[in-house]
């Protein structure tokens, strides 16, 4: 327990009866009274439960300053810390008992909280239990069956909740870098195929690709280009990744693009999103409108925010 005894504020406590013994570690005293009169506590031997180390502190004269020693005090420590790795951590709710004797029954204490409360063992706090864990005048009553025949039993029960949670962490970002993506489809006039993919663009942590319909799909279909915004990495894992973005084929004489804008989630379902009527056939075959020049078209798509998941 070290040089200084705990000084922490004294928990809820639920005291109740049971018959059968406690799972983990039972500590019997003999001469309790020679015990008492040091005046110090006594730390158990070291015992394991839920993959981990323990001892009991007991304090026969209570934690002196805490509770005008009135109480038996008892704790339970995480055992040999020194040889935990750096910023360790145990989480565990646990019961204390002392047994009475003449009635064959363990009396119960514990966090009233729930039903127990899970306390965080770690180097700031490498033990927890209870100051006031019953009344000196109650435990020397030899009637109530805790001490009898100068001889007493103490016990524990520990419950580790092991660390089994799966950190996510989504941040979003704007402005992520290489944003725009630029796809230069030569030879416009001569495609004959329903889709045509570009190759992958990498825009910050994230990979897309465009996919154009040269002739149109669904209500489009021979009247209007489509053009479809996909995440690469959506497609190769279960992972969403979100995108507010700009889709755009651009004016090449005058600067006057044509611009459409979306916010989506993409997933394996969805890993591609975009606009069926982006622009009519007839705009972008007119040369005067510029977006056709030398029988090429440059399409773009602008990443304004994206998800990036840890």
């Amino acid at each position: 327990m070290g040089d200084f005894p705990p000084t922490r504020d004294e928990p809820l406590i639920t005291r109740s009866r049971r018959h059968f013994p406690p799972n983990n570690f039972l500590l019997k005293i003999e001469s309790y009274s020679l015990l008492s009169k040091t005046w110090l506590e006594y730390k158990s031997d070291v015992f394991e439960a839920g993959g981990h180390k323990w001892r009991l502190f007991l304090y026969p004269k209570g934690i002196e300053n805490t509770n005008e020693n009135v109480h038996i005090s008892l704790y339970l420590a995480i055992a040999e810390i020194e040889e935990l790795p750096l910023g360790w951590e145990v989480n565990a709710a646990f019961r204390l008992f002392v047994f009475d004797q003449i009635r064959d029954e363990y009396l119960t204490v514990q966090d009233g909280r729930g039903g127990g409360a899970i306390k965080r063992f770690n180097d700031m706090n490498s033990e927890w239990g209870f100051a006031k864990f019953l009344p000196l005048d109650t435990f020397n009553d030899v009637t109530q069956g805790y001490l009898v025949n100068n001889c007493c039993v103490f016990g524990v029960e520990v419950f580790v909740h092991e660390r089994t949670v799966k950190w996510q962490c989504l941040s979003m970002i704007e402005e992520p870098a290489n944003s725009t993506l630029t796809w230069k489809i030569e030879r416009f006039s001569t495609l004959n195929e329903e889709y045509y993919n570009s190759q992958e663009f990498t825009v910050g942590d994230s990979k897309w690709k465009l996919k154009v319909y040269p002739k149109g799909k669904s209500s489009g279909k021979n009247t209007a280009i489509s053009v479809c915004l996909y995440s690469c990495n959506c497609l190769r894992s279960e992972q969403d990744v979100f995108a507010e973005y700009t889709l755009r084929i651009r004016d090449q004489i005058k600067g006057e693009h044509k611009e459409k804008s979306a916010k989506h989630w993409f997933s394996t379902k969805e890993g591609g999103w975009g606009f069926a009527e982006f622009m009519p056939l007839k705009d972008i075959n007119d040369a005067t409108k510029g977006f056709l020049v030398n029988d090429t078209l440059l399409v773009e798509a602008e990443i304004i925010v994206t998800s990036k998941v840890r």
